[in-house]
């Protein structure tokens, strides 16, 4: 089987940094290759990732432009899949699309009318009523959770295949992260600063309890506080009232004090691992209903306890009580907070092995693949 993987003109695969879905692609093209898939990847041409070839409209990442105003940037998307119908016009042997693109993907792949298309949601399926409210019937698509795939509109529902759960390779028996990192007394909450996370709320927790926190991530693509005060300092900047940039600065910033609450920045690689495998808890105080949760799957992985609200696909993936704690209220979330060494993170990482490792994540897209050739 050959694949066409569209990861978008964004950023690299993987990403040198935060990024989700390139993340994600980056899991799950070495184990489809492992399979016997070949793999043609649509990604920007910087991008590192092995894979059998590489197709790309631009050169490097596009991420930056994405706080530009619409107008001058409403290209990009369309280039890249200009791109993607002109190679796959020009060659007859791609079976599938495996599509990742958000609505332009799908929109530009349907009207092409070439190869079979699953497209991945990885995002809220609310931000656009009016196109998945009429979901090209020609594209099936899956989630990234049953809860995700639950709140859809109608003809996505009607389109769906199901939900594949997101995987990391620190889930990987043989490869994953060495584990045995000395345990620190700090919690973490690992993820992009913006209200939907609800870093907040940890903060507000971790400052009544007396618990040392360290918040990871960065705010609008500022990946450290010095990025972030020449946004903050210059009120003509056009970063200055992104929705981001106000949360942190208007509800986050109160509780950093640089000793029991901080804000690191973006971090990544082995040191970001090693945040996470030292703490003693993973905090998810999520404000949505999150559609995929990458960052509670690493946790698992590495053996660190999820504490979260019970919201989105969390309670698919917390096992309350054996693998993690799930609330329903701020003050509930405190409480499980402090019994957080009742969880072993053995059970913690054998759960993460067993049901979100880059494998088991291959195999049921192989499925999904089968079911698109088949006409579904």
């Amino acid at each position: 089987m050959k694949v066409l993987v569209n990861a978008g003109p964004w950023l690299t695969v993987p990403p040198a940094g935060y990024g989700g879905i390139e993340n994600v692609v980056a899991t799950l093209v070495p184990a489809l290759r492992s399979r016997g898939v070949q793999v043609v990847l649509a990604s920007v041409g910087s991008s590192t990732l092995e894979v059998d070839e590489l197709i790309s409209a631009y050169d490097d990442e596009q991420f930056s432009e994405l706080q530009k105003p619409y107008n001058q940037v409403m290209g990009i998307t369309h280039a890249h899949l200009a791109r993607v119908v002109d190679e796959l016009r020009g060659r007859d042997d791609i079976d599938l699309v495996h599509d990742h693109v958000e609505v332009v993907g799908p929109t530009v792949l349907s009207a092409f009318g070439g190869p079979p298309v699953l497209h991945t949601l990885h995002w809220d399926l609310h931000k656009h009523p009016a196109f998945y409210g009429a979901f090209p019937p020609s594209i099936a698509v899956n989630g990234v959770s049953e809860s995700q795939i639950a709140r859809a509109p109608e003809a996505l529902r009607a389109a769906s295949l199901g939900a594949v759960h997101l995987a990391t390779p620190l889930a990987d028996p043989l490869t994953g992260w060495d584990t045995r990192a000395d345990q620190g007394e700090h919690l973490v909450v690992m993820g992009r600063i913006c209200g939907l996370k609800g870093q907040h709320v940890a903060a507000r927790i971790c400052q009544k309890l007396g618990l040392p926190l360290v918040l990871a991530g960065p705010v609008s693509g500022r990946n450290t506080p010095a990025e972030l005060d020449v946004v903050a300092q210059n009120p003509y900047h056009p970063l200055h009232s992104h929705p981001d940039v106000r949360y942190h600065l208007d509800q986050v910033a109160r509780y950093l004090d640089g000793d029991l609450v901080r804000w690191v920045g973006a971090v990544g690689g082995p040191e970001r691992d090693y945040l996470y495998a030292s703490a003693r808890a993973a905090l998810f105080p999520i404000q949505w209903d999150e559609p995929g949760g990458t960052a509670v799957v690493e946790a698992l992985a590495l053996g660190v306890p999820p504490v979260g609200l019970r919201r989105g696909c969390l309670p698919e993936i917390i096992d309350h009580g054996r693998t993690g704690f799930l609330a329903d209220t701020e003050a509930e979330l405190a409480e499980w907070v402090l019994r957080v060494g009742e969880i072993d993170p053995e059970e913690c990482r054998q759960e993460a092995f067993r049901r979100f490792s880059p494998s088991v994540m291959a195999d049921r897209y192989l499925d999904l693949y089968e079911k698109v050739l088949s006409g579904r």
